[in-house]
């Protein structure tokens, strides 16, 4: 059985754009995996540490060097008054939470496009073509980024961030530029960089020739901070690239394709900006209508994992997988359960019900799509701190980890970063 698990995700890193033609032939080898392990229980995860310590006296300038502007907002993000530690063993058990969650991500993402569940994610009808094609294209992903909680020692996934993950910059240099001031000798499971770079030089030759462009809106810092991230490793891979922001970008409709601000037609393009948002643009209404075909990265269909009700079609089909929490498109057999918009960012719009009693509730502007209902799992707590673990998937292999830090058991944008280190 490992030996057949390691060949499939072997060649899952090998053919980066043969995601579909893999994924299809193993369900039964991760299901019979997925109930091997269930049966032995072979997990080994104390928790991690949260150590206290003396943020360096420099850190603001030090980090500001890095181009990391947001270090700072309402209070602060960047958190160096602390740090957890983590063994390999702890470390090794994320990692393999990671790869087998993204394996089974893709398996469902190919049932829903052969089921036509659309109407669950609500979807609209115009842009299910293009979301089929870049399927079976095997349009590439570069990234994605999970959310764990634990339970006994077991990763369980909150929900995946596919199409506009944060924290990415955060992760690969941030808190590597602390590793090496504050403690060279360790190491960090933090390969985003290096993965990064690499894939982009894998993905070279199935993009069009010529330029990418990178784009986000004007109004936010942090966007532009990792868009900008994303094209200097793009740069370092040797592509050629252009940043754009997405409000100077347009339309030719006379020529039918996506231009630039010098009007020259667009080919490939790296948005950070939600599928759902872009949908709902004038701009992005072309999209069907494009000449050129431009590439687009995160390619749509991205966008069935983007949307929280992936979590409940991941439950319907690998109810034996031990990263996994019970979640349904309602809460009748739920009595301590999360309500979670499918459509929704930064901790807006959550419920909590604990043992059949309202617990708190978000603020937002999401829900309009309806909600599904997650089987509550609580943040592990360390001096009234809640941390959540974002493991990243970069090139379809696990990359890394960044922490985030709440007063409370919803984690949202002011939640602090916190480095790591493996002891």
């Amino acid at each position: 059985m490992d030996v057949q698990i390691s060949r499939i995700f072997t060649e899952i890193c090998i053919n980066p754009v043969k995601i579909r033609e893999i994924c299809t032939s193993t369900n039964l080898i991760f299901t019979q995996l997925l109930k091997h392990e269930q049966r032995t229980n072979n997990f080994k995860f104390n928790l991690m540490k949260r150590i206290k310590t003396t943020p360096r006296p420099n850190w603001e300038a030090q980090v500001e060097n890095l181009g990391f502007g947001f270090h700072t907002l309402e209070s602060i993000y960047w958190d160096e008054s602390a740090y957890y530690e983590f063994t390999m063993s702890e470390i090794e058990t994320i990692e393999k939470a990671t790869a087998e969650l993204w394996a089974l991500c893709l398996e469902a993402v190919d049932h829903v496009i052969q089921k036509k569940l659309y109407s669950k994610f609500h979807i609209p009808q115009w842009i299910i073509p293009h979301i089929e094609k870049t399927w079976n294209d095997d349009a590439p992903s570069i990234y994605g980024r999970f959310d764990f909680t634990f339970q006994k020692g077991v990763p369980k996934l909150l929900e995946f961030n596919a199409d506009t993950p944060t924290s990415l910059f955060e992760t690969g240099v941030v808190q590597w530029d602390w590793l090496q001031s504050v403690a060279p000798d360790n190491d960090q499971f933090n390969s985003v960089h290096e993965k990064l770079v690499a894939y982009w030089r894998t993905l070279r030759k199935y993009l069009h020739r010529g330029e990418v462009v990178f784009t986000c809106v004007k109004d936010s810092l942090e966007d532009t901070t990792t868009t900008e991230y994303m094209r200097d490793t793009a740069v370092q891979a040797g592509l050629t690239t252009r940043f754009e922001f997405l409000e100077d970008l347009g339309w030719d409709e006379v020529a039918h394709y996506f231009v630039n601000s010098d009007d020259e037609p667009i080919k490939n393009i790296f948005k950070l900006y939600p599928w759902e948002w872009l949908l709902h643009d004038e701009f992005g209404k072309h999209l069907m209508e494009d000449r050129i075909k431009a590439h687009w990265i995160e390619p749509s269909w991205k966008m069935i994992l983007s949307n929280k009700a992936i979590l409940a079609v991941l439950w319907e089909l690998f109810p034996h997988c031990p990263y996994l929490l019970p979640t349904y498109f309602d809460s009748v057999d739920l009595n301590s359960y999360v309500r979670k918009p499918l459509l929704s960012r930064e901790g807006a719009n959550i419920q909590v019900v604990k043992n059949n009693q309202f617990l708190m509730e978000t603020e937002g502007e999401y829900g309009e799509e309806g909600y599904i209902y997650q089987e509550l799992c609580e943040l592990p707590t360390f001096d009234g701190n809640h941390v959540l673990v974002g493991s990243w998937v970069i090139g379809q292999e696990p990359a890394g980890i960044g922490l985030r830090e709440s007063d409370s058991m919803i984690t949202d944008n002011g939640s602090r970063f916190l480095p790591h280190l493996i002891a």
